[in-house]
């Protein structure tokens, strides 16, 4: 046993015959455009978690750009602030400016009108923008408009046109799955890594964490459920992760690549194919997930009982991807997807709707933990277990007493009671304190242990009515 100086919780084996309230956080990572962003590199928008709570406060933070194949958390900033109208969320933008450009400057000749002059690119790096023998703010201005994407240059006195300038872009082919997995080391975090300071810097414990563009990636898709497994060395999270649609349009393809992948963790859902909403901007289905999510469980005051399946999104048809000839598939033909852990999107009683209930882990008729049948089964856990940690770490260090024992107890006794009585558990979920885990050698290191059973309520995943004809009724012909 490692030693412990803290509150811990573990997911335990199950108990099947047959498992302060944290409320959901909901991370991303990605690129985001900062290279738009003046003085990028002391704000503090790279390599760090940074909670944002609308379109406005994203764009004036990260920049705006609607080419998400690049930027990938504008993306998430549409959904989560225009389509969903859910907030906070938390970004970790790890496109670094300085070190993700082209190797040589881009030359621009600026045909100057009235004394200014345009160019329009979302890739340009304003810091570096620069013409020979003159002084921004002293001979020039610039300003950046984020609807047109043009960068306008204002000149201060009368100059000849053309004007020759000079700036850097941003190569997003720099950023690689090695970027997004991040390490850290001695106190600098980047990538995945990044989300440890989650905590330490707002006081917030990570529960879902989406990384559209990049889960589909392998070596991203295993770090993030490392990230999620005792981030900080004690909070439990979820992942919500896609298949990609560039090779596997079709369903059978798309359950081939989560087999060969290993796209199978408990600890996560996974989503095929993409959604396209009127508008034709198409969506991961990883971050439409994720703030359903933070939605459904915000109306249940935090707690993850219920899942996003059969929820209505904002969506006009399933996406396969530029020049696929996939024309869609109904309900029934998307069980086969559910039924191996995928989740996708149906058009189901007169909405486009989120269908699958499932943990990526789950293979019907396959054998698997119980936990992980269904999303919320694990989500619940994850509840219960950062939900002790946070509100009995301020008991650390106190005199263990035996009140202070008994008061863990009532404590945690009462917050499943009260699960159970909102549907969030059913049945008589149990905390106890037990001698086998409590040993003499435990208690003198001042390590204690409390287990928790519980049930949460399952999904009606199905509803089946069996109607038979009957003869019976010929009797009324014949009265009494």
């Amino acid at each position: 046993m490692s030693y412990k100086h803290g509150t811990y919780a573990e997911i335990t084996g199950n108990r099947v015959s047959s498992t302060a309230e944290s409320s959901t956080v909901a991370g991303y990572i990605g690129t985001a455009p900062v290279n738009l962003i003046r003085g990028f590199a002391t704000a503090g928008v790279i390599n760090t978690p940074v909670k944002i709570s609308s379109g406005a406060e994203f764009s004036s933070v990260f920049g705006k750009s609607e080419d998400w194949a690049k930027f990938t958390l504008c993306e998430v900033a549409a959904q989560n602030f225009e389509v969903q109208n859910v907030a906070p969320a938390y970004f970790v933008n790890v496109l670094d400016p300085s070190a993700h450009k082209k190797s040589s400057a881009t030359s621009a000749s600026l045909v100057v009108a009235n004394g200014k002059a345009t160019i329009v690119s979302d890739t340009i790096i304003i810091d570096t923008f620069a013409i020979a023998d003159m002084v921004e703010d002293t001979d020039y201005t610039l300003e950046y408009n984020f609807d047109t994407h043009t960068l306008t240059v204002t000149f201060l006195d009368t100059v000849t046109s053309p004007v020759s300038a000079n700036y850097y872009e941003v190569d997003l082919t720099n950023v690689t799955d090695s970027v997004i997995v991040g390490s850290a080391s001695d106190g600098v975090y980047t990538g995945l890594k990044a989300f440890d300071l989650l905590y330490q810097k707002y006081n917030a414990v990570l529960t879902v964490l989406a990384a559209p563009g990049w889960s589909e990636h392998p070596a991203v898709y295993s770090a993030m459920i490392a990230t999620v497994t005792k981030l900080n060395g004690h909070w439990d999270g979820f992942v919500n992760a896609d298949i990609p649609v560039a090779s596997t349009t079709t369903i059978s393809a798309a359950l081939a690549w989560k087999d060969t992948n290993g796209y199978n963790s408990e600890r996560s859902k996974v989503y095929w194919p993409q959604a396209a909403d009127g508008s034709g901007r198409v969506f991961h289905l990883s971050t439409i997930a994720t703030a359903m999510m933070l939605r459904q469980d915000n109306e249940n005051d935090g707690i993850p009982f219920e899942t996003i399946s059969n929820k209505p999104v904002t969506s006009a048809k399933q996406y396969f991807g530029a020049g696929a000839t996939n024309q869609g598939f109904d309900q029934v033909t998307a069980n086969t997807l559910n039924e191996k852990g995928i989740t996708t999107i149906c058009f189901w009683g007169g909405n486009w709707v989120m269908w699958g209930p499932h943990t990526a882990a789950y293979t019907y008729s396959g054998t698997m933990d119980a936990r992980a049948i269904f999303d919320v089964n694990i989500r619940m856990l994850e509840y219960i277990t950062n939900s002790f940690q946070l509100d009995h770490g301020t008991d650390i260090d106190e005199p263990m007493t035996i009140a202070l024992k008994d008061t863990i107890l009532a404590a945690e006794n009462a917050k499943l009671d009260a699960l159970v009585g909102i549907g969030a558990l059913i049945g008589d979920p149990v905390v106890e304190f037990l001698p086998e885990e409590n040993t003499d050698a435990d208690i003198i290191n001042g390590d204690f242990t409390w287990n928790i059973s519980a049930t949460n309520t399952p999904p009606l995943k199905s509803a089946t009515v069996r109607a038979a004809y009957t003869d019976d009724g010929f009797q009324t012909y014949y009265g009494e």
